[in-house]
């Protein structure tokens, strides 16, 4: 295992911004002990947002980067990563935070929901969170995971009242797994899939037969799981669909048709393109336009927490290729149950996508072994913040809901459950 000594820096700044995402609660309550607004109450206030913590790690090591290599040799690293990602996720978060695109959203889940209702009779309440939490999840196999987790998201935010941390947690947890698993039906959407899926001549039959129904197992059963484990937490918290679409009705002005469909149309445009970085570009900002004119049908565009979540994604991006020399001669030495479980628990401190990635250059992977990777990569893709993407969006929507900030430990306990439900759909099953 060789390594230089750029890249061990890396490694450790890498180490210690992945420590630190354990210790923003402590951070952020430390914050309250200083005057509001003062220098160091903002500052720890900073260093206590979860989003913030791996842009600052990297902004560090670069200036590092910079006294030991020289000004050249840091922009040409600079110039070899790819950021389409945070980029991606800023446009889409952006557009499926607002309230034409949600309405749409609200509308088809509320329509599958009261369908299930009249056959089952069941609950409207507990019978909206298992559609949501099951059709969100697994639309993300077609309109991309960052969408489906943000599409999702909001309507778990709109419903959910009040709260305890057991309910809060054991949500997030569950929302993290089912999207992580649940962009797996297709090979274009599951970033640690489409990661490999061109290298491994990975189809859409083959992803839908290999991971695609196995995932969907392990969404539903995490989804009624949690309906059943909470379904008195749920009643007394949350508010049905049909409820926050009449609140929201009486506050705000009616959508028009034609609104919604040109939201859609820019929304299909974005995840048409989401893999050609300057087209993609060019509609969100466009879209930006027309937003400006239709504003009377918005709330304000969510472009600070959007921004946020880019800049979290990027500042892992920017540690990503310093982590090879170690993992990648780890991966290939592992056994197909090995690499399974060892894929499952490195995810969690690696974006699973980078994890697949760097799979993926090392030569010789047996076909089993290629499973074992992404199904582990996939399968762990809740238990961290950083685990996954997506969960950065989710974690943004929904942060006034941990008033202290998100423990990182009680979601790693809280996702051990979904986790496990996963796994065994995908090795097992």
């Amino acid at each position: 295992m060789t390594y230089t000594r750029i890249e061990l820096l890396g490694t450790i700044f890498f180490a210690l911004a992945v420590i630190h995402t354990f210790l923003v609660g402590k951070i952020l309550a430390w914050s309250h002990h200083y005057p509001k607004n003062s220098f160091r109450s903002n500052i720890l206030h900073l260093l206590g947002e979860i989003e913030a913590v791996f842009a600052i790690w990297a902004a560090l090591f670069m200036s590092v980067y910079i006294a030991l290599e020289g000004w050249s040799s840091a922009i040409e690293y600079q110039n070899s990563l790819n950021f389409l990602e945070p980029f991606f996720i800023f446009a889409i978060m952006v557009v499926c935070s607002t309230r034409p695109i949600l309405t749409f959203a609200r509308q088809g889940i509320l329509a599958v929901s009261t369908g299930i209702q009249k056959i089952l009779r069941t609950p409207a309440v507990l019978t909206d969170l298992f559609v949501v939490l099951t059709l969100g999840p697994l639309s993300g196999s077609f309109i991309t995971e960052p969408a489906a987790m943000t599409v999702t998201a909001f309507m778990l935010n709109s419903m959910l009242q009040k709260q305890s941390n057991k309910l809060i947690y054991g949500l997030i947890a569950v929302l993290f797994v089912n999207v992580s698993i649940g962009g797996a039906l297709t090979p274009f959407a599951a970033p640690p899939i489409l990661m490999v899926a061109a290298k491994w001549n990975w189809d859409f039959a083959f992803v839908l037969s290999h991971f695609g129904w196995k995932s969907a197992i392990a969404v539903v059963v995490n989804a009624i799981g949690l309906v059943l484990i909470f379904r008195r937490e749920f009643q007394e918290s949350c508010v049905d669909l049909k409820e926050v679409a009449q609140r929201l009705a009486s506050s705000q002005a009616e959508i028009p048709w034609k609104v919604i469909f040109v939201h859609l149309l820019f929304l299909f445009g974005i995840v048409a393109t989401a893999h050609h970085q300057n087209a993609f570009l060019g509609i969100f900002l466009l879209f930006l336009g027309v937003a400006s004119v239709t504003h009377r049908y918005h709330d304000s565009l969510r472009l600070k927490e959007s921004l946020l979540v880019s800049m979290f994604l990027g500042g892992i991006i920017q540690f990503g290729a310093f982590q090879k020399w170690w993992l990648a001669p780890l991966l290939g030495k592992m056994e197909d149950i090995v690499l399974f479980k060892g894929a499952v628990l490195l995810t969690a401190i690696t974006d699973n996508a980078a994890l697949t990635y760097l799979g993926s250059q090392v030569e010789g992977l047996s076909e089993a072994s290629q499973y074992a990777l992404v199904a582990g990569a996939i399968a762990g893709g809740g238990l961290t913040i950083i685990a996954n993407a997506p969960n950065a969006a989710g974690y943004s929507i929904l942060s006034h809901k941990f008033p202290g900030g998100l423990k990182p430990l009680n979601l790693l306990i809280a996702a051990v459950v979904p986790t496990a439900v996963a796994i065994f759909c995908l090795w097992v099953l």
